[in-house]
This record gives structure tokens, sequence and C-alpha cells, in this order.
């Protein structure tokens, strides 16, 4: 899992599914083409042509009637001062605004873009009035919505003709759909849990910025008018064909191809088929690992007890976030016995994205013994496993199964129990409470991934409406059954075809109403369950889409019910190759 202990899995292995070569011949297409175009070299092109990305539109300032206050006082704000403060305007009513860390990050940004003459009169944020640019732009995103429908056509257009131009690129003599080709405009950062940079202004991206990849004998993107390229490279071993460096966190952004591409459907192909090579030797490992607790050497006692790696950060760089590598001994606290269990161990820590990961886990008495161990004469500051980083850990794993890594663990155990779940979960019984028992599935390896989200903040509104809709039905239903029943007395007293035709309309009335109802009642359970799991992450990630598609298949499910159509896209290979009896 994602954090939780390794060793903690002790899911029985299914018999292994094994694919005869001829099997591998007849699958699609799509793999045929994957195999005729793989490289020998490391190349992942030999041919690549493409426009370049789409910049964000230049900023175009605030109408004069549309005022900044300060102090009570209308102030007009330079143009660089003006787009970075509607920014903020624009959040006035999220609860970022009113965060101490984002407002004060803000304020430290924006003064950065300010003349001096307005930082010696701007000094304090809680004295901005920022409610004219506010209104301006609800009513900006109002008017959006009022358009005709000439006018949305007229957007419509000019976006299609944009993916036309920049949408697509030529790989090969294959022409290849582009995933992000547009660039970020700039704007705040949020960042996700309490992290620490939220509210920081993210810079706008220009062509000094991008670096363009692209084969030598192409036509090469050509910058914006005035402007030039921070470099052009001929890289065939990637398949990027752009990339900047934010400057938030110092990350490499990059344009890549779509999911549907045959690279990208290639690489998902290939990380699902790793996983379930780790399922056939995930016995010996995890027999292996629990005999290297016992080992004298104290740095195999350590990476024995594997969580999610991490990777290394520069001290005040980024949120206080760790992994195996990293994590502390003030983030663990160990109890003997608590609640009726023996040998609980307590975690309290920052995981990936600065979302807290809080969790008692009983553990076996060997663990428990290890990990006091490692606790022994150390600091709260201290790191729990100290002679252990990401390189070690990484080797020690690849010589456990060749291209085994820690991401391999999480898609192994995240799609074994999906199978596991849907084989105990789904029933016979109607499409919306198959795609119930789906659904609950993927939320069990959410969980089991840590894979959480804060409530939508319109979660309460719409469980009301939902509800309201759900109340209306089963008054609906109620009248529908009165009516039945009146029509059953009067053909009881007739007797003939007219009453009789009654009755049977009367009855599937019921019946679909029934349906309808159950529908919405299975959908609020479902919202309900969902409030705070994100179940996207694992179903795009860590889940291999033949486990799906196959469920799909042998329950009768349309696919467009579990995957949209991008997923479709992204997934064409799976929907292609697995039939009804696919095995992880």
């Amino acid at each position: 899992t994602r954090y939780c202990l390794v060793m903690i899995s002790t899911a029985v292995v299914d018999n292994l599914f094994c694919f005869s070569l001829m099997g591998w011949i007849l699958l699609s297409f799509v793999v045929i083409r994957w195999e005729e175009e793989r490289y020998t070299d490391g190349s992942k092109w030999r041919f690549l042509e493409h426009k370049g990305p789409v910049f964000a539109p230049p900023y175009e300032p605030l109408p004069d009637k549309v005022r900044f206050y300060y102090d009570g006082k209308p102030m007009k704000l330079s143009a660089p001062a003006e787009e970075v403060a509607t920014f903020f305007s624009k959040m006035l009513d999220h609860e970022y605004t009113t965060k101490d860390i984002f407002r004060k990050n803000f304020f430290k940004d924006w003064r950065k873009e300010m003349t001096s003459e307005e930082k010696s009169k701007i000094t304090d944020l809680n004295k901005c009035d920022f409610t004219e640019m506010n209104e301006y732009f609800k009513a900006q995103s109002e008017a959006r919505k009022q358009m005709s429908k000439e006018e949305k056509q007229k957007i419509k257009e000019e976006n299609e003709r944009l993916v036309q131009e920049y949408g697509f690129c030529i790989m090969d003599n294959h022409k290849e759909r582009i995933g992000n080709f547009r660039i970020e405009p700039p704007g705040l950062f949020r960042g996700r849990g309490d992290h620490p940079k939220m509210g920081m202004l993210k810079r706008r991206i220009r062509p000094e910025d991008i670096i363009i990849n692209c084969s030598k004998d192409s036509k090469h993107p050509k910058p914006p008018p005035g402007t030039k390229w921070k470099e052009v490279r001929h890289d065939n071993k990637v398949t990027w064909l752009a990339s900047w460096t934010e400057n938030i966190q110092g990350s490499i952004k990059y344009i890549m191809l779509n999911p549907s591409s045959r690279i990208k459907g290639e690489k998902d192909w290939q990380k699902y088929e790793t996983a379930r090579r780790l399922k056939k030797c995930v016995d010996r490992i995890r027999t292996q690992y629990r005999d290297d607790w016992k080992s004298k050497e104290m740095r195999i006692r350590k990476t024995a007890l594997a969580l999610r790696a991490g990777n290394e950060k520069e001290e005040g760089e980024t949120a206080d976030t760790v992994g195996c590598c990293s994590l502390r001994v003030e983030h663990v606290k160990l109890y003997p016995k608590m609640d009726d269990q023996e040998y609980v161990v307590e975690f309290d820590f920052l995981g990936k994205d600065s979302i807290r990961y809080y969790n008692k886990i009983p553990v076996e008495k060997r663990v428990f013994k290890n990990l006091q161990l490692f606790l022994e004469n150390k600091q709260p500051e201290d790191d729990l496993f100290d002679r252990l980083n990401t390189s070690i850990l990484n080797k020690h794993l690849q010589e456990l199964m060749d291209g085994l890594t820690a991401k391999v663990f999480r898609t192994y155990n995240a799609s074994i129990t999906l199978q596991q779940q849907l084989k105990e979960l789904t029933s016979d019984d109607s499409i919306p409470a198959k795609i119930l028992s789906y659904n609950r599935a993927n939320r069990a390896v959410a969980i089991l991934c840590n894979h959480q989200r804060a409530p939508p903040k319109t979660f309460e509104k719409s469980m009301q409406n939902l509800q309201t809709k759900i109340e209306e039905k089963q008054n609906q239903l109620s009248a529908a059954r009165k009516q039945l029943k009146v029509a059953k007395s009067d053909h009881k007293a007739s007797h003939d075809d007219k009453s009789k035709k009654a009755v049977e309309v009367k009855r599937k009335a019921v019946q679909r109403i029934e349906e309808q109802l159950m529908k919405l009642q299975v959908q609020a359970t479902d919202r309900e369950e969902n409030k705070q799991i994100a179940l996207g992450t694992s179903k795009l990630n860590y889940l291999d889409p033949r486990i799906s598609v196959a469920w799909c298949k042998k329950w009768g499910v349309g696919i467009e019910k579990i995957y949209n159509k991008t997923q479709r896209e992204k997934f064409a290979w799976a929907i292609d190759m697995a039939e009804k009896d696919y095995e992880f």
C-alpha cells in the first residue's frame, strides 16, 4: 500500500493466468503495432514534428469602472500588480483566501510585482478591498453562461481550430494526439492539504522558458513573433514535446502525448504486466523479508520494513512530507496493547501532496520489536530508518525482481484488491446495484492507497437536491401504486380487456418508478460513501483496466458506465485486449 507496511498485506495469491504466444499475437492490432514499432536502441521515435505549445492569452487590464480600494480609497494599480490582484479577487469566495499562510504568501509575492510607490502605500492586506474586482469577474462568468448559441458555436469552432493546428503531432508516420498543448495561465498556487507554499504566484510561462523537442529533419515549431525558445533539442530517447520549469517547487513540466497514444498505451500495458509478474514471486519476496526481520545487519532489517519510498528534498524547499526514507521518530508511536489489540503502531505524518496520514495498525511481534529497536536512543526529529535511502531501497527491490519498485508494489496491491473485491461484492442484480458494487470495490482500493480528498463544497447542497428527488419519486411511487390498486379493483369488477390492459399499464408504471427510485437511492449511497475518497487516482494509475473491462463484459455492464470518453480512449488497448475471463 502507499503508506502502510507492506508486510501487513498477506493476501493469498490466486492461480496465475498466463497468455500463450499465440494469444498475444491474436490480441489486437494495437499490440501488434506496438511490437512492430519498438526500437531496440532505447529510442522512442525516429521522426517527431509538432507546432509547439499554445500560450495563455496576455493580460487584459480591467475597465476603469472596476476599482481596487486600499484603506477605503480607490487606487489605480500598475498592470503587473493589477493582474496579480485579480488572481486573489477571483478566489474571495474560496476558503483559501481566509488561510493565514495563503494570505501571507500571496501578499509577499504580490508586493514583488508592485512599483516602489505601490509598495510604500500597500502595506497591509487586511486594508485591501477586492470586492469590485470579484463582482466584475462574477458578472463575466454569468455573461458567458448567457451567451447565444451562435456565440458559443464560434468559441467552439475556434477551440477546434486550435486542436487541429496544435493538438496533433507526427511521430514515425503516425498522427498522434497531444495531451496538454496549452500552457497553464499564471495564477496563485493552491496545493493540497496544508501546503506551506499555497498562495504563491505561479508566474506566466514565456517562450524563453520553453525547451522544444523534435527531430532534426522536422519543421521546427516557430515561437511567437519577437521571441525565441530557450532551446531546441532532438532527443529521441524521451517522449515529451516541450518542457519548462515552474517557479513554485522547481519541478519540470512537460507537454506529452495524449494517454490514448501508442507510446502511452504501451507504457501502461508494460506497467501492469510488470505488476502481474510480481504476482508470481510475491510470496517468495514476503517470505524473504520476513526472514530479513531477524538479520544481524541493521540495514537489512530496516530495508525489510518497506513503505512508500519518498524522495529527498532540499530543507525548507517544499512541504514537510515524508515516506520510508524520511520518516522520523516523531511520526511513529508504539503500543504493546491498545483497544484489545497487541503490538499496535500509530502513524501520524504528512504524506504525498501534504495529505495527513493517521492510522493505528496491529503488526506482528517481530515487526514491533524491530521498530522498538529502531527508536532507541533517538530524538523526535531523528530519522526512523537512518541507514536507508531511496537508492538503497530501489536497488534492494531490483534484486528481488527485475523492474520492481515501490510503485509496482502499489500497483499490484491495488489491482489484486480490486479483483478480489469485485468477486466478493458483485451479484446478479440490477445495473445500478452492480455499479455501486464496482465503486465500493474501487473505494476499498482508494482507502488502501490513502487517496483522500476534502468533501466538495457543494456536497451538502447536492445531497439535499438528490434527497428532494428521492422524496418526489417516493410520492410518485405511492400515487402509482394507488392507481394500480384502483385499476385492479376495476378489472375485478368488469373482467373486460380494457380494464386488463389498464392494469398492465399501471403495473409497468409502478415498475418503472421503482427502478428510477432505486437508481436515485443507489446514487445517494454512492455519493455519501465517496464524500472523502478520491476514486480517480487509483482508477487511472494503479488499477489494471483489463480487470474492469472483464468485469463489465462478464456482468453485462456498459464500459461507458465505468470509464468516461477520455478514459475509454486512454484504455483502448485494454478494451480490445481483455475478455470476460481475464485474470490479473
